[in-house]
């Protein structure tokens, strides 16, 4: 017999709070026109995107963070020192440690809370949420804060046509906490590492270490890149479009509801085209609010969800209470999907 005494949490957990931070500056197409040769019709009509923004120098991935968060905690009504820990996902925070979710709790002045980050890409405030729910329901923290947070412009190579135009930065964060009805549903997640090649950072940090100068990128004027993101545009659109439509209908087989009863769609803000793919291959009814932040905000990556959620409630496309079915899905590759009651 176990001598182990078990601690009980919530019944159940839902998103109590939501917040967003997005850089000043606004880049145009136009400036990412300036090193390859597209146009500004091309890149709206492969991607939907007319503008993102940029990070600069102060909107480090932990400043951003903290102000994400700290729109999140007010929404949701509580103080920073009831939060119990601090999720954060990211692949653009250079320090290998420590972890940035630790800076930031403390800034945001929790009481010592549980602090970690993690990297999932784009599928990455999946499951971050999930985590925060298991944490919730078990009793290890009342409240969790889960912040996806990008600067890819330190990780996008702007010569690269297949990927100079896609990415942004910013965070977005939620409030996770008690409830005594089920308001985040089962998660589908998983990944499928026999393609990881697909979207890949172009070389790894030791290369620059190893000393061989002749294996490394360089741009146009020989100059030795940074390592960057990229990825086989073709391969991750087939398998976006019609692999993880299955996973979010999976999503809505486990939560017990049909598209009819959706109010919301949030997918990872990849690629508009991807995304009304999805809305069609679901069969969404018309009144079934689709987020497609993406023309403003570019791909986020991890923060890329809780940035479009907090976007359409601002603006009032989405409502408190509305049942939303959230995606993402990304390097890896890896994805997760689940249904959310919005805050």
């Amino acid at each position: 017999m176990s001598k182990i005494k078990a601690r009980k949490g919530a019944p159940y957990a839902r998103i109590l709070g939501v917040g967003g931070y997005r850089p000043v500056r606004v880049v145009p197409n136009e400036v990412i026109l300036e090193k390859i040769d597209s146009s500004d019709e091309w890149i709206r009509s492969r991607s939907g995107i007319e503008t993102r923004h940029w990070a600069n120098d102060e909107e480090t991935v932990a400043a951003m963070s903290i102000e994400a968060a700290g729109k999140a905690i007010a929404d949701a009504g509580i103080a920073a020192d009831q939060i119990g820990a601090v999720v954060v996902s990211t692949v653009s925070h250079f320090s290998q440690t420590p972890a940035v979710a630790t800076e930031i709790a403390d800034k945001l002045g929790t009481n010592k809370a549980a602090a970690f980050d993690i990297s999932a890409g784009c599928a990455g405030f999946g499951y971050g949420l999930t985590l925060a729910k298991g944490m919730v329901v078990e009793g290890s923290a009342e409240y969790v804060l889960v912040i996806g947070v990008e600067r890819l412009s330190d990780l996008t190579d702007l010569e690269d046509r297949a990927t100079a135009f896609l990415f942004g930065d910013g965070a977005g964060a939620v409030v996770v906490g008690p409830s005594e009805e089920p308001h985040i549903g089962p998660t589908v997640w998983g990944s499928e590492g026999d393609k990881s090649e697909t979207i890949k950072q172009t070389v790894p940090w030791n290369a620059f270490r190893l000393g061989d100068v002749s294996q490394l990128p360089v741009d146009s004027e020989g100059n030795v890149k940074f390592p960057a993101i990229t990825q086989e545009g073709q391969a991750v659109f087939r398998w976006a479009v019609f692999e993880m439509a299955k996973v979010a209908q999976q999503a809505l087989d486990a939560a017990g509801i049909t598209p009819d009863d959706l109010d919301v769609f949030i997918p990872h803000q990849a690629n508009v085209r991807i995304i009304d793919s999805m809305v069609k291959t679901l069969k969404l009814p018309e009144h079934v609010t689709v987020a497609r932040d993406i023309r403003t905000t570019g791909n986020t990556s991890a923060a890329s969800i809780p940035l479009a959620m907090e976007r359409l409630l601002a603006t009032g496309e989405a409502k408190s209470g509305d049942t939303a079915l959230v995606i993402g899905f990304g390097a890896g590759l890896v994805y997760a999907a689940t249904v959310v009651t919005l805050p």
